[in-house]
């Protein structure tokens, strides 16, 4: 497909675009076959407004594809002539989380393990260094230029002296046994630093650079589930809102306030991975920059007149979360970032392509519907495909995908999504919102509009249920996860699989069959009543639902690369009859319906990602930004 037919089809603002007269599909050996990219355009992850070396306004961009955060993109305001920069390290699929634009005009971030600095005015790259794990969530500049950046997954700290290159790697200021999100930085006009973290449970941390000492400073009930935050007063003080109340750091030393009704924030130019600084030096301003249309618009406020102009750039294409046959006879799913929904036509060998409402992590039809289960906010849709498409907005029936419901913060990220034999029955599963433990499961009645919401404790306290199967008799089968939602806790020791009877919804059986298992990652229906299932990656067994027991157990090779994980795995992929196939990331395997053996069917040439599904006598699954198919066994 040429490059004007792939921007018709992401310019698909208002609905789902029509498809492309030229085939999209290439043969990429052994079999399979690449169906070409689902979202063929980038996510901005921070952009900023300035001028490069020669006075020119310009627009600095971070572009995030299925690859992660690979390169900044310039963009002159005025003729849309767009330079690209490639990431100088390696960034190993991370991305920009954070970024800061700073008074000396370098823009500066931090992932990969790696702090950067990118000088517009020399139009390159002019530092990075090499820290511990990971990315920054937050940036600030203190008052002497120093650049702070305070990072995940252990709140790590580290500097940049912009005048003497000095660059420090300030090591965990705090430990937890959660993943610690510090969302916010701050320093005083002492040069001491402050880090407000979450999720599981606040904390401020004070950091005093000149004996490179970190302490805590939130101690039993201050710290309730939930984030604080940290500003820098014009005052020269920091200042953190915690749950419940306000506290005055200055120089190291903290004092509570009964309230800080008036905030008089230093000015920054900084935030998280949405920063968008639409100020340039000489006043106009950004009113777009759409990196899926490829066209920027400028407004000068004194005039009132506007400029657009297009731009373009390079991109791999977003990452594809999850696919599913719908009921059009396409196979259909969401990309992330930039978030959108697809549709591929196989007998047109033809794409179709707009905006989707959040991430898709997990899809499924039910007769001529399709649902998805999606992120933020564990929201569910609904997909009439025979219908025009119609922008989904929250609380408008009219949609097409329609929004139904939302689970905040019970279910945050589902993982799977279970419609019944009844064809009224819609069940999503899924993991809390940040820094929660135990996740929920919602019924949702098609015939009656309404929904059932159960938390942990109605099903198994402290676990959150990642995989679901139908049972006989009204009953479901689910297997659980240890893990908490984002930035959330771990509490339980052992994932367990359960029984409900989805009438009383009430679990009527459960157990650890396996007494290190952290996650069932995927159920499916095998022969006989049986149950096929994974513990982890590379565990498979045999489950006999009625006599609650594991019949069969086998470990996976290695060389296999273990079964598709993700936010919506889809591992198991069923065919004709008995035929149950499973996708592996390295490659594609048959399970045996008589002797249970996990039968190697194909290497795939590349790595398997997410699933999956059956339409037209071959397996679809995604790898990176790219629709796949093998074509089933005779």
């Amino acid at each position: 497909m040429k490059l004007h037919q792939w921007l018709a089809v992401a310019v698909g603002l208002l609905g789902l675009t029509g498809p492309s007269a030229e085939a999209a599909s290439r043969d990429a050996g052994a079999g399979f076959v690449d169906h070409g990219v689902a979202t063929p355009v980038s996510q901005h992850r921070g952009m900023v407004a300035t001028v490069d070396g020669a006075g020119r306004e310009v627009m600095l961009v971070w572009l995030y594809d299925h690859r992660g955060g690979y390169a900044l993109l310039m963009i002159d305001a005025e003729t849309g002539r767009a330079e690209q920069f490639a990431t100088p390290y390696p960034w190993a699929g991370d991305g920009p989380f954070a970024s800061l634009l700073s008074s000396g005009n370098k823009y500066y971030t931090h992932f990969g393990s790696h702090f950067s600095e990118f000088d517009p005015v020399k139009r390159a790259f002019t530092f990075f260094g090499k820290s511990a794990p990971q990315m920054a969530m937050s940036l600030t500049e203190a008052d002497d230029g120093t650049i702070w950046a305070a990072t995940y997954p252990n709140s790590g700290l580290v500097s940049f002296d912009p005048r003497t290159r000095e660059f420090k790697d300030h090591g965990s200021l705090n430990k937890e046994n959660w993943l610690q999100y510090p969302r916010s930085v701050a320093v005083d006009d002492a040069g001491w630093v402050y880090v407000g973290i979450g999720s599981a449970a606040s904390q401020v941390v004070v950091f005093d650079p000149r004996t490179g000492r970190a302490r805590p400073t939130l101690t039993g009930g201050e710290r309730a589930q939930g984030s604080a935050t940290v500003y820098r007063d014009l005052d020269g003080k920091v200042y953190a809102q915690i749950p419940g109340g306000w506290r005055e750091y200055y120089r190291g030393e903290v004092r509570p306030l009964a309230e800080h009704a008036t905030q008089r924030r230093k000015a920054l130019i900084a935030g998280a991975q949405d920063l968008v600084h639409p100020k340039f030096p000489s006043g106009k301003r950004l009113k777009v920059c759409d990196t899926v249309g490829r066209t920027m618009t400028v407004e000068d406020p004194k005039t009132g007149a506007t400029r657009t102009v297009a731009f373009d750039y390079t991109s791999d294409g977003a990452h594809i979360v999850a696919v599913a046959a719908a009921p059009d006879g396409s196979i259909s799913g969401g990309t992330s970032f930039p978030m959108r929904m697809f549709s591929y036509d196989a007998k047109a060998d033809a794409w179709k392509n707009g905006p989707a409402y959040g991430q898709f992590n997990t899809v499924a039809r039910q007769g001529d519907r399709f649902f998805v289960g999606g992120y933020p906010h564990g929201f569910l849709l609904e997909w009439a495909p025979g219908e025009p498409w119609v922008p989904t907005v929250k609380g408008d029936t009219k949609g097409n995908a329609r929004f139904l419901t939302d689970c905040e913060p019970t279910i945050y990220r589902p993982h799977d999504l279970l419609p019944l034999a009844d064809g009224r029955t819609v069940v999503m599963a899924g993991t809390p919102a940040y820094g929660h433990t135990g996740g929920g499961l919602l019924f949702w009645d098609r015939a009656a509009g309404t929904k059932t919401l159960l938390v942990h404790t109605d099903i198994l306290p402290d676990l959150s249920t990642m995989s679901l199967v139908a049972l006989p008799g009204g009953r479901i089968l689910g297997g659980t996860t240890v893990a908490g939602g984002t930035g959330g806790e771990a509490k339980a020791e052992v994932a367990e699989l359960y029984a409900m009877d989805t009438a009383t919804k009430k679990v009527e059986w459960h157990a650890a069959m396996f007494p290190d298992a952290k996650v069932y990652t995927d159920l499916a229906e095998g022969p006989r009543g049986l149950i096929y299932g994974f513990a982890g990656r590379e565990r498979f067994f045999v489950f006999d639902p009625v006599k609650h027991a594991v019949v069969y157990v086998a470990e996976m090779p290695a060389k296999f690369g273990g079964i598709i994980t993700g936010q919506g795995p889809r591992a198991f992929v069923r065919g004709n009859k008995e035929a149950v196939f499973v996708l592996f990331t390295k490659g594609i395997a048959r399970i045996d319906p008589a002797t249970f053996a996990v039968k190697w069917l194909a290497d795939s040439p590349m790595p398997i990602g997410s699933g999956g599904d059956v339409l037209g006598g071959r397996i679809y699954f995604a790898s990176g930004s790219h629709l796949y198919s093998y074509p089933l066994p005779e």
